[in-house]
């Protein structure tokens, strides 16, 4: 058995052994070779040339594709815990490594000490670490105490006591070892979680609404359609393999709080004058380095047909994706190039085999709206939820164990988790709310936050993220410390998304103001240096007001002037705003001077 072609066998084999760097460095030529020549010989043959499968075309275009034909990803659970985990981190063979393995959940960690300027240069087996991320899913952001506890507990023990909360609500965790995971798989399946496919080309994690079930306004609980959905499709070899990775979202708020614009698939709870409450449907919305706004269809679900709406689109993208070039595989693109007449015919025609009501659109957030579910609330049953805001998502595990602790002693079972990183306890009562409050203050997760605090966002960055470029997590806790500091009783919200890398985990270009992470010119010493581009007055939940973040050609921020910078564009903002104007409409018509 080489250690590139890895098959499940007796777990007592002889492992491989590990490749050098020369014989890596040629794996990968060799491999690039190859792909050029099936290119070459597709065009020569008149194939489609954006490996579409509708097209009949399913020759792998890249390497992502070839390792997904060669066995369905899912079936590498079987060697990690036969295999990989007695083995070691060495035995796994690249596809498996670098690939297979995101569909449970692990990525590969950065080497500590590489900086910024080597990620686009060095290969990828110089950048990994021996140690992996591993993501849990929580889809809808729910989890009990119980699973809290536990998170926690895997943190401490097997993961150094990381933990932070992403903006797709789920929890994170790092130094993960091979040799732990299938423990960590029993452990955390053990209460009712799983990892499947929160990673990879595949449906990935399912947003929903914190406040799903107890909310006084909302319309409709998506609970049962993200229940219905996970058993619909995930773990299914028949979405297992994507052009890329499918992201969904619903909400059964009349505002959607699910940022449903920047979905591959969103459905957003309105309602219909005969049919009653329901779901209107929006797909091909992402961020990244080409942003596309989701297409409204303008079509109704009822919520009983929601999986099947759900597997239509995801069909959709499965079949007619862009599957040739890895930066035009996703839904987006094929969205843009079809429109969204066409989409909903296809899907309706193709794949559903009946139409679709034509419904009413979602609500639109009054100004100064947040979604975010920071504070303390009244449930439509008489308790209370409160939303706290810990720094940029950044958490622990012994916070993990002592945020489950803190609501079990409220009498409650129910924790959320955000897409703007925040956790919410609900179920509270009234006689608990000051216990809960306190605890989660002694935590530095602030139910009554200060504006910058509250209002922060930050991927992992190049502390974990092998794509990152610089500093995002403690980046964003000096400039809250900062900020809160010098607006102490700022009146208007500005919410600050700090990104590694042009990726937009962190949804920089919707942000008030957005920081993308690069290498730019220090003027002082002539040197490149860790910074940013930026983006202002990004926006969701406006209708057609809608729109990405403002740049200014050439003008970049370096890491160690952020606080100062935004500092400076705060000041001119409330000096310049007119009457309760708000950030990103002022930022879009601020003369130039003025935002740099």
């Amino acid at each position: 058995m080489s250690a590139t072609d890895t098959t499940p066998g007796d777990a007592d084999a002889r492992p491989p052994a590990p490749l050098t760097d020369a014989e890596e460095r040629r794996r990968h030529r060799e491999e690039a070779r190859m792909i050029r020549t099936r290119e070459a010989n597709l065009r020569k043959d008149g194939a489609s040339k954006d490996g579409q499968w509708a097209a009949g075309d399913k020759t792998p275009l890249n390497p992502n594709e070839e390792f997904k034909s060669t066995s369905d990803p899912l079936e590498v659970r079987h060697r990690i815990e036969t295999m990989y985990s007695k083995w070691g981190f060495w035995s796994i063979p690249p596809t498996d490594l670098r690939g297979r393995f995101r569909w449970w959940g692990l990525y590969t960690q950065r080497r500590p000490g590489i900086d910024g300027g080597k990620t686009a240069v060095l290969e990828p087996h110089q950048l990994d670490d021996e140690y992996f991320m591993l993501r849990v899913r929580s889809d809808g952001g729910q989890l009990t105490v119980a699973q809290c506890r536990e998170i926690g507990a895997i943190s401490q023990e097997f993961g150094r006591d990381t933990a932070d909360v992403s903006d797709r609500q789920n929890i994170q965790l790092h130094w993960i070892r091979v040799e732990d995971v299938p423990e960590i798989f029993r452990r955390i399946e053990a209460v009712g979680l799983f990892t499947t496919e929160a990673c990879g080309d595949s449906p990935r994690v399912i947003l929903g609404s914190a406040l799903a079930g107890v909310a006084k306004d909302e319309l409709i609980d998506p609970t049962p359609q993200i229940r219905a959905i996970i058993e619909r499709g995930i773990g299914s070899p028949e979405f297992s393999n994507l052009p890329r990775k499918f992201k969904t979202a619903i909400s059964g708020m009349p505002i959607p709080d699910i940022a449903h614009e920047v979905q591959d698939i969103a459905l957003v709870a309105v309602e219909h004058p005969e049919l009653g409450v329901g779901y209107d449907l929006w797909v091909g919305g992402g961020l990244s380095i080409n942003p596309h706004l989701g297409v409204r269809l303008g079509a109704f679900v009822e919520p009983a047909k929601v999986p099947e709406v759900w597997a239509g689109v995801i069909g959709i993208f499965r079949d007619h994706g862009y599957r040739r070039l890895r930066t035009r595989a996703r839904l987006k693109f094929l969205v843009k190039a079809w429109g969204g007449e066409k989409f909903r015919k296809v899907l309706e025609e193709d794949y559903l085999g009946y139409a679709l009501p034509d419904g009413p659109g979602p609500q639109i957030g009054t100004p100064g709206h947040r979604g975010d579910h920071v504070g303390i609330h009244e449930q439509r049953d008489g308790n209370y939820y409160i939303g706290a805001a810990p720094i940029a998502g950044r958490v622990s595990g012994t916070k993990l164990i002592q945020i489950a602790d803190l609501t079990e002693a409220a009498g409650s079972d129910r924790i959320r988790l955000t897409p703007l990183q925040k956790v919410v306890i609900l179920d509270v009562p009234e006689a608990k709310v000051n216990d809960v409050v306190n605890g989660l203050r002694a935590l530095e997760l602030e139910a009554e936050p200060k504006e910058f605090h509250r209002n922060v966002m930050a991927c992992t960055g190049i502390e974990y993220c092998k794509l990152a470029i610089v500093e995002t997590k403690a980046t964003a806790r000096e400039l809250v410390q900062h900020l809160d500091t010098v607006f102490p009783t700022i009146d208007a919200p500005i919410s600050v998304h700090v990104n590694g890398c042009p990726n937009s985990c962190a949804r920089v270009q919707t942000a008030d103001i957005g920081f993308k992470g690069q290498l730019v010119l220090d003027e002082e010493s002539g040197e490149q240096v860790p910074g940013f581009q930026v983006h202002l007055g990004g926006r969701l939940g406006r209708g057609e007001d809608n729109d990405f973040g403002r740049k200014i050609r050439g003008h970049k921020v370096t890491a160690n002037g952020m606080p100062e910078y935004v500092e400076r564009v705060t000041k001119n903002y409330l000096r310049d705003r007119d009457q309760d104007e708000q950030f990103s409409d002022w930022a879009f018509r601020a003369d130039e001077e003025l935002i740099k």
